[in-house]
């Protein structure tokens, strides 16, 4: 004898389906920025700068730290990556030495 299950939990396992499904949108485009409160109309308050500025250096040298990297050290000192290196043509920038000195200017 097979048991045949009741209308009502037909219905309710329906209605888990669907409100799966809806919690499911409402997190997938909550991650990807999709949900505005306002009718979609986000504004930034953020503008963007066209040319960032450069944070400027007054130091003629640069003692290099533990972890550090020509970018980071680009980054940290407002020196272009390429200015740095030739400045610097002795220094191997694949294997900076933390305490090694390199030429800012």
């Amino acid at each position: 004898m097979k048991k045949r299950t009741s209308a009502a939990a037909r219905i309710f396992a329906a209605l888990a389906l669907a409100a799966a499904v809806v919690v499911t949108v409402v997190v997938i485009s909550g991650a990807v920025g999709g949900s505005s409160s306002d009718g979609g109309h986000h504004q930034s308050s953020h503008k963007a700068k066209k040319h960032p500025e450069k944070p400027k250096t007054k130091a003629a040298t640069y003692e290099v730290q533990p972890g550090d990297t020509l970018i980071s050290i680009a980054h940290r000192t407002g020196v272009p990556v390429a200015e740095l290196e030739a400045l610097n043509p002795e220094v191997d920038p694949l294997t900076l030495n933390a305490g090694e000195t390199l030429k800012l200017r």
